[in-house]
């Protein structure tokens, strides 16, 4: 997750490219500790592309028998050959948690990712990736179906990103972007609030589980950077929007263990990181929402999609 979501510290992420890069540096504790994108965001996203009128809604069809049926070669309703799995390219693949749904729904995912410690994890679980930078990364004349990103838009050039997108996706294509925001129990969120704007005073990090909105609500400056970049780049529909909410539980282990990979954290101080987990971990053992150990985060996926344009 970024160190923070506010709307002047979006504007130029992208930039910071030694945190967007250093995930790798423990990306096994990365992949452990941090969920794995719901099935339900992949069928979303899938099911648009298929031809859905906007994303997360049912297939359009009256439900008459044979709509959404393979037509035979005279076009009547009936059996037809098996269609081609929809070929997916995930941005920012990672050690492949946002992958894996997807080809789990049926696609054929390529990845691109920028660090290679994170792309060996992903490998390892069979995804194919390539390691480079995806605003300059050689499509070789290879066309996709689909383009996701999962967490990792913001490290990416807006404009310069969407321009290539539009570039790899077939007309019709399907641009999805999408983050997970976790909203954590009230006066959890308030003791972390306190203990971030303590030990990061004076950076972007001390605006961590501010109070007075949804994570969710903080991360539509997300979608608007990467619409705004969309409009400017050009090639594209009218973007959609669409929230998928679940929940996860985690012990207090399991969210201490995630803790060291936000962006940045690696880069603070040492003295700091340990003053952050060991707050971390006194909040959590004194909140009454921590119940045998363990507690529960409603998430909320926030996505943009778009269709490419001829």
């Amino acid at each position: 997750m970024p160190t923070s979501n506010s709307a002047g510290d979006l504007a130029a992420s992208h930039l910071h490219r030694g945190a967007a890069e250093g995930f790798g540096a423990d990306a096994e504790r990365y992949d452990r500790s941090r969920p794995v994108t719901p099935r339900a965001v992949a069928d979303a996203v899938l099911g648009y592309l298929a031809g859905k009128g906007r994303i997360g809604e049912d297939r359009l069809g009256d439900g008459r028998p044979g709509e959404g049926q393979p037509a035979d070669g005279d076009g009547t309703p009936g059996t037809a050959a098996e269609p081609a799995p929809p070929r997916l390219l995930d941005v920012g693949v990672g050690t492949g948690l946002s992958a894996l749904p997807f080809r789990a729904a049926g696609a054929e995912v390529l990845g691109v990712e920028v660090d290679a410690r994170m792309a060996a994890v992903a490998e390892a679980r069979g995804l194919d990736v390539e390691v480079a930078r995806f605003e300059e990364w050689d499509p070789a004349g290879r066309r996709f179906d689909a383009v996701v990103s999962g967490m990792t838009w913001h490290w990416v050039d807006p404009v310069a990103g969407a321009a290539q997108a539009a570039r790899v996706l077939r007309d019709q294509g399907v641009l999805a972007v999408f983050w997970h925001a976790a909203d954590l129990p009230p006066t959890l969120r308030s003791a972390l609030h306190d203990l971030y704007s303590r030990e990061l005073a004076g950076t972007p990090g001390a605006g961590m589980y501010a109070p007075g909105r949804s994570a969710a609500d903080g991360y539509e400056a997300m979608l608007d950077r990467a619409e705004a970049g969309l409009v400017e780049a050009g090639g594209f529909g009218t973007p959609q929007r669409w929230r998928h909410a679940w929940e996860h539980r985690y012990t207090v282990e399991e969210w201490l263990d995630q803790v060291p990979t936000s962006g940045g954290f690696g880069r603070l101080p040492e003295p700091v990181r340990r003053a952050i987990l060991a707050g971390v971990r006194s909040a959590l053992e004194q909140d009454e929402a921590v119940t045998d150990g363990a507690f529960t985060v409603r998430h909320t996926t926030v996505l943009l999609a778009a269709r490419r344009t001829s």
